[in-house]
């Protein structure tokens, strides 16, 4: 059977239109700006908010966006986020909205105006802020790479930093085929796999391995040696093809990949435990395990890219947990400073580092004891607050409850996800499966914020991911607000059925 490509350019646009979507005065759900509010325990007065909009006239003045089409950012204007307070956030028109997308990249896992973290990186500034690369380190970045070592599944027991997701999964790949070349290996090893509809970053060797979002269309050359296989899609697949069965067909594509490519020249395979694209993507359970023994069989080097579902977004400390597998080498960014500072970090076991002896790789911020210091104190709030399990047990009923609102409705097709990330797939006919073509997805995504919580449009879904903080209430308010935004949009547009 020949396998085709998953998706469509239409479809990875949706994060241009929700980032356009949230720069956007909702008249319909405020109009006109209020005197004062309240703003993080301060008013909010009038002579803030017209600052507010020179602000935002400098930033569409000076500063250039990632990923927004110039025309919708002449449309909309940028968004000033002036203010936040726990999972609440204040934009430059005073509106204050319920942020259930942990501040759009799902990195801001502990909300806002968390004054532990901010003491945390105050203390360390004043003791020791910077301590340069190489052999050069610093007490906070010793014990934080210590603590991950405690929370991480399998034998990880070697931590190199960076300053986010795009640079772990640079760093990850010299370090698979550094190990494999220096240690004699696989002398010639320097190709890796990764998968339709992925995302492992914007830097050139993570674009290299990304299928997914507006990055991957730029029409530079990419970095040699990268091939791409089918993705696991549970609720729609190309072929219409039951579960078990397709899930099948993308494990027998990853072998077929690795024999064309020639093993002695693959170093890596990289996937996203539950990857991102159309909404947290879960395979079925054997998936993974057979994935894993393919690696083993020839030699390739598996590479976790957990930047979103880790430090508890799915549910447990890090999806890989879940999977019943051990990683070679585990990717980490986002939540792991909870959006208080830009961390990140590749993680793998001795052996692997043990045989790499020179590893020429550097980044200047890597290990900036600030930023260690702010996830530290980040993973002691979570073990203190017990938010990794809050967030499976609160994920589980909220799931639920979403099901019992709007399940049934007839242009919801699927509702699934792990912990606080949850996905609500769309479609035009429910016996079909079909997605829709139009704006439909989005649509209901700024409909959703029109009645003042934030939700992500992901392709044919729409991705939800709240700060662990959420409550019941919270997660309550957005079930609210989702269902009468699905039906509001669905009304319009005549697809409410009979």
């Amino acid at each position: 059977m020949a396998i085709s490509r998953i998706g469509s350019p239409k479809l990875v646009s949706s994060l241009c239109l929700f980032l356009a979507i949230f720069g956007q005065s909702p008249v319909s759900y405020r109009s006109g700006i209020e005197t004062e509010v309240k703003l993080e325990g301060r008013a909010m007065t009038t002579q803030m908010l017209r600052n507010s909009a020179g602000d935002a006239e400098a930033a569409a003045k000076h500063l250039i966006f990632p990923l927004v089409p110039r025309e919708d950012m002449q449309a909309y204007g940028p968004s000033i986020l002036m203010s936040g307070s726990g999972v609440r956030v204040t934009d430059q028109h005073g509106t204050t909205m319920l942020d259930m997308m942990s501040a759009t990249t799902r990195a801001g896992s502990l909300g806002y105006g968390n004054r532990e973290i901010a003491q945390a990186m105050y203390d360390q500034a004043i003791t020791m802020h910077y301590s340069g690369a190489g052999r050069n380190t610093n007490a906070a970045a010793a014990r934080l790479a210590e603590k991950l070592t405690e929370i991480t599944p399998g034998r990880l027991n070697r931590v190199t930093f960076t300053s986010g997701g795009s640079e772990a999964t640079e760093t990850a790949l010299k370090i698979a085929k550094q190990y494999l070349q220096q240690s004699g290996r696989k002398p010639r090893a320097f190709k890796v796999i990764s998968r339709w509809s992925a995302y492992h970053g914007a830097t050139m060797g993570a674009l290299s391995c990304t299928d997914w979002l507006a990055v991957r269309d730029v029409p530079d050359p990419r970095v040699p040696g990268h091939s791409f296989v089918a993705n696991p899609m549970r609720y729609r697949n190309p072929y219409g093809l039951d579960e078990e069965t397709y899930s099948d067909i993308c494990v027998a594509h990853l072998e077929r990949q690795i024999l064309l490519e020639d093993p002695e020249l693959v170093a890596a395979f990289i996937g996203e435990p539950f990857q991102q694209a159309n909404g947290v993507q879960i395979p079925m359970p054997s998936y993974w395990k057979k994935v894993r023994a393919l690696c083993d069989k020839y030699g390739i080097l598996l590479i976790m890219d957990e930047v979103i579902t880790g430090f508890g977004r799915t549910g447990t400390w890090f999806a890989t947990e879940q999977l019943g597998i051990e990683p070679d080498i585990l990717n980490m960014a986002k939540s792991m400073g909870a959006g208080y500072a830009p961390i990140g970090a590749v993680m793998t076991r001795d052996e692997i580092a043990d045989g790499i002896s020179h590893f020429r790789h550097v980044h200047t911020y890597a290990g900036h004891a600030i930023c260690c210091a702010a996830s530290l104190k980040v993973i002691e709030i979570m073990e203190r607050e017990r938010l990794v399990e809050t967030s499976d047990v609160l994920g589980h009923q909220w799931q639920q409850a979403m099901k019992d609102a709007f399940g049934d409705h007839p242009i919801v097709g699927d509702i699934r996800g792990r912990g606080f990330w949850q996905a609500i797939d769309f479609t035009a006919d429910k016996a079909s499966r079909a997605a829709f073509t139009d704006d439909t997805v989005v649509a209901i995504a700024r409909r959703a914020r029109e009645l003042g919580v934030i939700v992500g449009p992901i392709g044919t879904a729409i991705e939800i991911a709240p700060a662990l903080i959420a409550t019941r209430e919270d997660l309550a308010e957005c079930t609210r607000a989702m269902a009468q935004a699905i039906d509001d949009v669905a009304r319009q547009r005549g697809l409410a059925g009979n």
